[in-house]
């Protein structure tokens, strides 16, 4: 790759190239090849398979799909969760009750703004001290909006796409960086959506959660390119696609038909509960997902596939 600099000289740097995981790194070694499986009963290689190792980073650690997430990590062997939230103490009976049910772990609520990239790499240097280590990233920090496309400001847009994209990109890499310094390897886990592969009716979507989520897990987008370049270190990077959620973002009286609409186009005939994603989350947070990275799972009751049959 050439160039020429300020002072009109003519210069060349090869092209950056993203060089493989080698087989001896320890972050690469499959479920089967620990000879300590077979020594297992088959209940305890169950509980094996799915475990969690290390700390985890939950943005929008405080709100609903948070905690919920939390709590299954928690549950399945996760020494220590830091909830990064804007409003970290409307949740502060829930967060204590985490730490009454789960003594052993070490359970941290921070102030953060995940927006502000200098915030956010502040505070994934404290999680370390503080932790020890980070080993998990989730990202479900985000805001919802919802405006016709040619009333939408740009100013409203580019905020919108920057919460719900931009701010899971600052906390990727700053998490990233202290996995390589780490040597552990990790998992990093975007939260995207339906949305990025079918267009959700009735809402108009053009500034809303859905389609600057549904940047997240389309190739190049920083999921798949991150998954790729970051292998090498033992990091996978992959993401959920939800389809609608009974949560705070799709409540509220004046959604009422539309949530109808939405439950009727589902096979199951209702919306999916926060809690139905948290194992697909610690599929991609344990061992037995250690071979899955650069993907996007989609977690909406076939609503993807019941669009295909009856529109496309």
């Amino acid at each position: 790759m050439s160039f020429v600099s300020a002072s009109g000289d003519y210069l060349y740097q090869p092209l950056p190239s993203l060089v493989p995981q080698g087989a001896h790194n320890p972050c690469n070694w499959s479920l089967s090849s620990s000879d300590l499986l077979y020594e297992l009963s088959p209940a305890e290689k169950i509980a094996t398979r799915f475990s969690v190792e290390g700390n985890a980073i939950i943005t929008g650690g405080c709100g609903h799909f948070g905690l919920e997430i939390a709590r299954a990590l928690l549950e399945h062997g996760a020494s220590g969760v830091s909830l990064f939230d804007v409003n970290p103490t409307r949740s502060h009976i829930v967060i204590n009750q985490l730490r009454l049910d789960f003594p052993s772990a070490n359970i941290i609520a921070k102030t953060v703004d995940v927006h502000d990239e200098h915030a956010v790499q502040r505070a994934v240097a404290e999680t370390v001290v503080q932790l020890g280590s980070v080993n998990m990233l989730l990202c479900f920090a985000g805001i919802e909006n919802c405006n016709h496309a040619l009333l939408v400001g740009l100013e409203e847009w580019r905020h919108t796409l920057g919460m719900n994209v931009a701010s899971s990109w600052h906390c990727a890499r700053a998490v990233a960086r202290c996995m390589i310094q780490q040597g552990t390897g990790g998992s990093i886990v975007f939260t995207a959506s339906i949305s990025a592969h079918s267009f959700n009716f009735p809402l108009p979507r053009v500034s809303n959660m859905g389609m600057s989520r549904g940047t997240l897990p389309a190739s190049p987008q920083p999921k798949s390119s991150a998954a790729a370049e970051w292998a090498r270190y033992g990091i996978r990077v992959n993401s959920i696609s939800p389809g609608y959620m009974d949560s705070i973002y799709n409540d509220g009286i004046d959604l009422g038909e539309a949530r109808r609409m939405w439950a009727s186009r589902k096979p199951a005939g209702r919306m999916g509960d926060p809690s139905e994603l948290t194992g697909t989350v610690v599929l991609l947070c344990s061992r037995a997902g250690k071979y899955i990275n650069g993907a996007d799972i989609l977690v909406d009751g076939a609503l993807f596939f019941t669009f295909c049959r009856d529109y496309c």
